[in-house]
């Protein structure tokens, strides 16, 4: 009776200090793992499935809200100033944010801008909404995967620079993404191939599809949204309506993170399908909640208005990798 009272006291310690060693060894490594500051979305997401569980990820944009206009808040302030590595998309997509980044952050963080970095500048776009005498290229990259590719390694040899400890997870992640991110390219390229020809044109609201369209053999026939971001004046949709039907156009394409009723005007007018479901910043919900989910929704919808067949995005692995 005394040892099996002896050995439960044993146990009962063992056990104590086992949870009190992982309890310590948790917070240590909480406290050690360096703090990712990124912007949109999109770019949140890709850097957590590539970081793991060695970073810290904190998005300072909401997931739907309008990147292009976003004021950081007070108290994104301290958030910034804690960051190790500030991780954005670039091409002026978030001014605000970085103006504040390079006022508040710590003099060693650096500040990384994807975009800048994975394409060269006269390989940047300008067009009705980003106009090139305003000097603000269109900085949606990250609808062409090829250069998400790009950011995939751009990203995992920073975090190796900052965290070189971790350099094995870093690239072992990157490959798994990298994988996906092939996969799904090769998915979009299938998509188009099913829409018929005379039907790979986009009229958006929101001129998202700069770098999409010519990757995917694709063609940006119009763009609602003008430069500063409000709505069209009326000899701007009527010209939009000429170019919907001089081109045929079976639909037009919106999004709920710029909601417009003028787009539904115009596809009245025009006599064509107005969708209103694209999304260029705005994840899915569960259990597709990924920048791989959202660009398979985008393209299941985009391919079955246009006519082709969306079963080219069945076989798309949308979750996020496994920790």
């Amino acid at each position: 009776m005394k040892n099996r009272a002896v050995s439960s006291i044993r146990d009962l310690c063992l056990g104590a200090l086992l949870l009190f060693l992982h309890t310590q060894v948790v917070a240590q490594t909480s406290q050690e793992r360096p703090k990712v500051i990124t912007t949109v979305s999109p770019i949140t997401n890709i850097v957590q499935n590539i970081g793991g569980i060695h970073v810290q990820v904190i998005g300072i944009v909401p997931d739907g809200t309008d990147s292009h206009t976003f004021e950081p808040l007070p108290s994104d302030i301290k958030t910034i100033q804690a960051a190790d590595l500030i991780i954005a998309n670039g091409l002026d997509l978030e001014l605000p944010t970085m103006n504040l980044a390079k006022k508040v952050k710590k003099p060693q963080t650096a500040i990384l801008q994807l975009g800048n970095n994975v394409l060269n500048e006269e390989d940047w776009q300008y067009d009705f909404s980003f106009p090139r005498e305003l000097g603000h290229p269109n900085p949606h990259l990250w609808l062409n995967i090829e250069l998400v590719m790009g950011y995939t390694d751009i990203i995992r040899d920073h975090l190796i620079a900052l965290n070189p400890s971790n350099k094995t997870a870093y690239q072992t992640n990157a490959a798994i993404y990298r994988d996906k991110l092939q996969k799904l390219d090769q998915a979009i390229f299938k998509c188009v191939e099913t829409i018929p020809q005379k039907n790979r044109k986009l009229v958006t609201y929101h001129d998202s599809f700069a770098y999409f369209a010519p990757r995917y053999g694709m063609t940006v026939i119009a763009a609602v949204q003008p430069s500063n971001f409000s709505e069209p004046g009326p000899q701007e949709v009527i010209h939009i309506i000429k170019q919907i039907n001089h081109t045929g156009v079976p639909a037009i394409f919106g999004s709920e993170v710029f909601p417009s009723k003028v787009m539904a005007q115009i596809a009245r007018e025009a006599k064509v399908k107005f969708v209103d479901q694209l999304s260029d910043d705005e994840l899915p919900p569960a259990p597709n909640n990924s920048f791989i989910g959202m660009m398979a929704s985008n393209l299941t919808i985009m391919t079955e208005a246009l006519g082709g067949d969306a079963a080219c995005m069945a076989g798309i692995d949308a979750s996020n990798n496994a920790f």
